[in-house]
């Protein structure tokens, strides 16, 4: 803990039940479909809630996620409590508040009870809702005393009514937002200083033309960033035979000396498991590309089917029924041609090796669940899953598989999606959407 303090790190509420760190979009501050920089919002909220005496000892623990953006990159909807921020027809800036949302052994999406929330009323909102939660959430139960149950049992219009009649005490009082006191939050945030930049220089474009491998790169990991001149890089740790998600330490300290040259010395972390460097020049570009690919973190398979979430399983997990990193290299492998990857298109594999779902499989187009039958492992498999605004927990295709089986079921769903889709466009989810899981479910067990 006097290490992480000593570079301005804390693990104040990192356990227990209490509210946990709250998270929010890994482009925060950078993305160019955000109205405002969410990181302020999550750090207004932090502030109030830590070490908050009536919200130390709460039922269970407790997880809020923050959004600015249209394109839902924070996993809202699978949060106890999410706030997304967006404006309505006059144009004010305000929230979407969901609650209920968490997976596990009992997987529920947050559902909306505050369409719309002023920004000043965060707070005040906040606290309603948390104390509704202490006073009706369960506390003779630890399976059924999470926020999801208690919104799943009162109906989510009865909580919703619950949260107002509280809010209605509060909203006027000390709680409301005073702008001078925000904006002393937001003036911590301090971005980098830009240099002004061509934007889509030549040289950029150049290298592109003269490496195949490259423009591969470019398309996959960099995104648009909102300062002209620069990007932002998503770095994979799902290389090809690798552990998903793991670098070494070698690795690590190289990736922090690359940030140190290329971005400001900002890493960040996403929930996919991957990396970002949020402030890269596109003139360096091509030099980021060489560093990386020497050190083996260039695959450009972000959002593809071998960008796997996998949690540690049997491997390292006390917890886990099975094991979940064999599985994951083994899909990753038959998958290995970067052009086929490329034809499928967003893909997420999600896999996890107990019903805990440390790996949110509910939410993968392909979700994997490990369970034990008799000392063996098997796997349930899920699809038509997703993390997003247009989140939707994935459906069962019918009875779990042996291990051995899995890789090849894989196979056999991405073959039937691509026999099923219409256009090159149509994404995953959205062909189950259109067919149901039947054609999937048909193509996989006819042979079994």
């Amino acid at each position: 803990m006097a290490d992480l303090a000593s570079v301005g790190m804390h693990g104040m509420q990192t356990s227990g039940n209490n509210v946990r760190n709250i998270t929010t979009d890994q482009w925060a501050g950078v993305a160019t479909d955000e109205i405002e920089d969410p990181r302020v919002w999550a750090e207004v909220i932090r502030q109030h809630v830590t070490l908050h005496p009536e919200f130390s000892f709460m039922p269970r623990k407790f997880k809020i996620a923050v959004g600015a953006s249209a394109h839902d990159r924070a996993a809202l909807r699978i949060h106890d409590m999410a706030l997304r921020l967006h404006r309505n027809g006059a144009g004010e800036a305000g929230f979407e508040v969901m609650v209920g949302g968490g997976l596990g052994r009992t997987p529920f999406l947050a559902k909306t009870i505050k369409p719309f929330l002023p920004q000043r009323d965060v707070l005040s909102y906040v606290e309603a809702v948390l104390r509704t939660y202490n006073q009706f959430g369960r506390r003779d139960n630890a399976w059924k005393a999470r926020i999801k149950i208690l919104v799943h049992d009162l109906g989510v219009e009865a909580f919703a009514k619950q949260v107002e009649a509280e809010w209605q005490s509060v909203k006027d009082g000390a709680l409301a937002l005073d702008p001078a006191v925000f904006a002393e939050i937001a003036a911590r945030f301090r971005y980098p200083a830009y240099e002004r930049l061509e934007d889509g220089p030549p040289a950029l474009a150049q290298a592109r033309r003269a490496d195949r491998r490259f423009d591969s790169w470019m398309g996959n990991a960099v995104a648009n960033h909102k300062v002209p001149g620069y990007a932002i890089v998503t770095l994979s740790l799902k290389p090809q035979g690798g552990t998903p998600g793991d670098a070494t330490a070698e690795q690590m300290q190289a990736i922090a000396d690359l940030a140190e040259r290329y971005s400001y010395g900002e890493i960040r972390v996403g929930h996919e498991q991957n990396l970002v460097l949020p402030h890269v020049a596109q003139r360096d570009l091509a030099a980021l590309w060489r560093a990386l690919d020497g050190l083996g973190l260039a695959t450009p398979n972000v959002g593809l089917v071998s960008d796997i979430i996998a949690c540690p399983g049997l491997d390292y997990c006390s917890l886990a029924n099975t094991r979940s990193i064999p599985v994951a290299q083994e899909i990753a492998s038959r998958f290995r041609n970067l052009d086929v990857a490329r034809d499928l298109g967003r893909l997420h594999i999600n896999i996890s090796g107990c019903i805990n779902a440390c790996g949110h499989h509910h939410v993968g187009h392909i979700g994997i669940l490990g369970v034990e039958k008799n000392d063996e492992e098997f796997y349930q498999i899920t699809i038509g899953g997703r993390a997003d605004e247009d989140a939707r927990l994935g459906a069962l295709i019918g009875p779990a598989v042996r291990y051995a089986e899995v890789a090849d079921v894989v196979e056999d769903i991405v073959a039937a999606y691509l026999e099923l889709r219409e256009r090159p466009q149509e994404t995953f989810p959205q062909v189950v959407e259109r067919t149901g899981i039947e054609p999937f479910k048909e193509r996989v067990y006819a042979a079994r």
